[in-house]
């Protein structure tokens, strides 16, 4: 269950007798207390990847604590650079890196890189020596094993993210003077929340990328692990212990041989700091079974109909009577807008608001707003222990034309 401190409690109740639209919520005083824990070590250099959420708030939030950033795309870039983050503390991903936007973060002064391709090698190096200078550059490898896990990341399906081992022996590192070879990139699992497993996976890595970088004569000094720690969605998960992942990474690191260790760490930076206010419009019961049709749904949390797991849930206000089981739908004409079926008060009604958690992460960024026309989630934070609006509500005319 959700617990909020009493202060952001009371000014969310407050704030929720006002509105009748669903919002957002970041509490960046819980954001900076978590993400400064996870910077006290020495093992692994952090980025964060902005994917997870772009929101200027919790980017400075990450930068003070001593992220680095991963950035995937030409708006990404300029909202990092936009607060005042030196262009070498980015490093850019993802797998459509067209020799346009590789000149693009050139020209913004980025020098480090993960290449997905052969293509992309060439198109480095010569946008390297079009601006006389050297680009740090991990090559992104894919590894497959017998029986693996498949989910959004790929786990050991074909995915668009780098190349396999074989593909990548086809490279001659000589012929590409402008590029420094660092190191290799390999992430293909998401959200795991068993840190024994992400040990051994980990393991199972470094015996097939050392074998590659001997194959290429390249020196590994840096290995990224991307990211894939994973946060708790279900009432039974627990969370992952940070200290027990970092000793894992200490031995990753000692038996890979490399000088740097390296993750991206997105869900896990900043999932448990955001909540998703979300008024309800009715309850109604249909075929024996209870609805909550609510405010928002998937136009602003796409989550639950991309992965079949929903966020946790509370209802805002306290109350005594017994919980039911709810299937929760959001506005959207589609059977997809289904935010999952979860134990809340059996006498929710119009007027309440039911607090959705875990949503500092893949919210509302990763979600469909303009699907149908409703309005456009407003977005607040809470710092020092005060509320305030970074950006109201907006009607669908705010982008219509």
């Amino acid at each position: 269950m959700t617990t909020l401190s009493t202060p952001l409690h009371e000014q969310l109740t407050a704030l929720c007798s006002d509105l009748d639209t669903p919002f957002f919520v970041y509490d960046l005083d819980a954001l900076s207390a978590h993400v400064s824990q996870l910077t006290a070590q020495n093992v692994v250099k952090l980025w964060y990847a902005v994917k997870a959420n772009p929101l200027s708030s919790v980017l400075n939030t990450l930068d003070d604590a001593g992220f680095n950033f991963d950035v995937a795309s030409r708006g990404e870039l300029t909202q990092v650079l936009a607060q005042d983050i030196a262009a070498e503390r980015v490093l850019n991903t993802g797998p459509a890196k067209s020799p346009a936007q590789i000149q693009h973060f050139l020209d913004a002064g980025v020098t480090t890189f993960v290449a997905e391709s052969l293509n992309q090698v060439r198109w480095l190096n010569d946008a390297a020596q079009q601006h006389q200078t050297t680009l740090t550059v991990l090559l992104r490898v894919q590894l497959r094993w017998p029986a693996g896990d498949k989910n959004p990341l790929g786990g050991d399906s074909l995915t668009p993210f780098g190349l396999g081992s074989e593909q990548w022996q086809q490279l001659t590192l000589s012929d590409y003077p402008a590029l420094d070879f660092a190191g290799l990139h390999i992430f293909q699992w998401g959200n795991m929340l068993d840190a024994a497993k992400l040990a051994s996976l980990w393991q199972q890595m470094v015996s097939p990328l050392k074998a590659l970088s001997n194959q290429l004569g390249m020196t590994l000094r840096i290995l990224d692990l991307g990211g894939g720690l994973g946060v708790p969605y279900e009432p039974e998960q627990q969370p992952l212990d940070w200290d027990q992942i970092i000793d894992s990474l200490a031995a990753i690191k000692a038996e890979a041989g490399v000088q740097e260790l390296w993750m991206e760490l997105g869900r896990y930076a900043v999932a448990h700091c955001g909540y998703y206010l979300n008024p309800v419009v009715e309850q109604k019961e249909n075929y024996d079974e209870h609805q909550l049709i609510l405010a928002g749904g998937i136009n602003h949390l796409l989550r639950p109909a991309v992965t079949g797991q929903a966020f946790p849930v509370q209802a805002l206000r306290a109350s005594a009577a017994a919980d039911r089981q709810y299937h929760l739908h959001g506005p959207l004409c589609t059977a997809l807008d289904h935010l999952g079926t979860h134990p809340l008060p059996e006498d929710l009604g119009y007027g309440d608001w039911l607090i959705f958690s875990q949503c500092g992460a893949y919210g509302f960024t990763e979600s469909m707003p303009y699907f149908l026309c409703h309005e456009l989630p407003a977005e607040y934070v809470f710092k020092q222990r005060q509320l305030y609006c970074i950006r109201q509500s907006e009607n669908a005319d705010y982008y219509l034309r």
